[in-house]
């Protein structure tokens, strides 16, 4: 295969997808890393791609329609994600079984979840293959059930689809945290029409759900629609959401919580408001709501 012709393979990738990662690329165009790796730096040189670790994504100013890897989100807004991520675990008790949802900022939460041995026992339901693999990976893993559902892989490491909505209905959860790609006022959106029907079907078997979302995900809009904002319990955002977000939240949900620092492992709980001070941690026990079984 030529050279041009590998670079149109991998533009198609990062065009349809927004990432694609050279380990991927390996598999699929049979060459060598450093093969791909000088591919990507070319496209990178014409402007057609942006190079980032382990592979390459769309330019700046790519539809929200666009899915980037796991491997690109998860380094995004780092700090933000790690602290949602210790405001919903500070709320978790031991016995519960939640399910997460793929994502980068779940991901994070998952992190916590393997390495509290005072949790177990406690059983996580996951779409998500890189938050099984780092519940399977624990420290402590005795009294730690991952429960992994089936279905076909999505570009940021998801399984969807027919097999993955079946597999959860046969499933009850205490808590659902859900990972976003938008939020607005109009809801819960993601590029992928299939990881918005596994995330609908993961929903509707929790007793109830708490999105996490840092600032970045404000006024983002995918393709695909997941759910209504009345459908959801709780939203947990980063400090730095914008206070239009935040009195919109509030005013939505009645339950909305701002991150504190993620050093902070015991935060107080308060009540959210417009004024509220940064790192205010609302408490993360949703408001009653029924959901069907």
């Amino acid at each position: 295969m030529l050279a041009t012709q590998r670079q149109e393979l991998i533009l198609a990738a990062v065009r349809e997808h927004g990432a694609a990662r050279v380990s991927d690329l390996v598999v699929e165009l049979g060459v060598s890393d450093m093969t791909i790796r000088r591919d990507i730096a070319e496209l990178a040189r014409a402007g057609l791609v942006r190079r980032v670790h382990g592979g390459a994504v769309a330019p700046e100013g790519t539809r929200a329609s666009d899915e980037p890897g796991f491997d690109v989100k998860v380094e995004h807004s780092g700090p933000q994600k790690a602290a949602i991520a210790h405001a919903a675990h500070a709320d978790l008790e031991p016995g519960q079984t939640v399910a997460l949802s793929a994502g980068s900022t779940t991901y994070r939460l998952a992190e916590l979840i393997a390495q509290d041995a005072g949790l177990r026992p406690f059983t996580v339901v996951t779409n998500g293959l890189r938050i099984a693999d780092a519940l399977h990976r624990a420290v402590a893993p005795h009294g730690l059930e991952v429960v992994l559902t089936g279905g076909v892989r999505t570009p940021s490491d998801a399984l969807v689809g027919r097999v993955a909505d079946a597999s959860l209905g046969l499933l009850r959860v205490d808590r659902a945290f859900l990972g976003v790609h938008g939020l607005d006022e109009s809801g819960l959106t993601t590029p992928n029409l299939a990881e918005a029907a596994t995330d609908r079907a993961l929903m509707g078997r929790a007793a109830a759900t708490t999105v996490l979302a840092d600032h970045t995900k404000w006024g983002v809009v995918g393709l695909a629609k997941i759910a209504d904002l009345d459908e959801v319990d709780l939203v947990v955002m980063d400090d730095e959401a914008p206070a239009a977000a935040r009195r919109l939240l509030t005013d939505r949900l009645q339950t909305v919580a701002a991150a504190s620092s993620p050093d902070d492992t015991a935060p107080d709980a308060t009540t959210p408001d417009d004024t509220a001070a940064p790192g205010n941690t609302a408490d993360l026990r949703p408001a009653t709501q029924e959901h069907p079984a």
